[in-house]
């Protein structure tokens, strides 16, 4: 596991190199707010509808879900020039409930230096966000820029 400040570059990963986030508490009211914001559905808004609904219960919003694990690998992957993302992959396989604590876990599955511009690469990070009881709740493959030292 890596835990160096934000100074990282293209020149510094290997494969395998790994992220470990804090942990990230959730409660209903945040599950609301944001669903009022940005995904006004039932089963993320009201409990009794939620319970009738597909989840069996209030849920958190796939993207509230994606939200925290951005803001945990933020925190977490010390990328010198931030995580400027080029593409991603996403699955939720397990909704995200009030009371959840969350961590991420960030793995580099490949480096690809371009060949067009050498100050730069494509990182592809695995990124998998669960739960207190370390069930999955979202996997994330992302394709992230990364550039060479004294290059960004």
């Amino acid at each position: 596991m890596k835990d160096e400040a934000k100074t990282i570059t293209l020149d510094d990963l290997a494969v395998g190199d790994r992220y470990l986030s804090r942990e990230y508490p959730l409660d209903t009211a945040q599950i609301k707010n944001f669903a009022r914001d940005f995904d006004p559905q039932p089963f993320h808004l009201d409990e009794a509808a939620a319970a009738r609904s597909f989840f069996g219960g209030l849920a958190a919003s796939g993207w509230h879900t994606a939200a925290m694990t951005m803001r945990l690998m933020v925190e977490s992957v010390p990328f010198a020039d931030g995580l400027i993302g080029a593409g991603v992959e996403i699955s939720w396989p397990r909704p995200t409930r009030p009371g959840d604590v969350l961590h991420v876990e960030s793995t580099i599955v490949d480096i690809t230096p371009s060949k067009s511009r050498p100050d730069r690469g494509i990182v592809t990070l695995k990124t998998d966000t669960f739960n207190q009881n370390g069930d999955p709740v979202q996997k994330l493959v992302s394709k992230l820029l990364v550039f060479r030292r004294g290059a960004g």
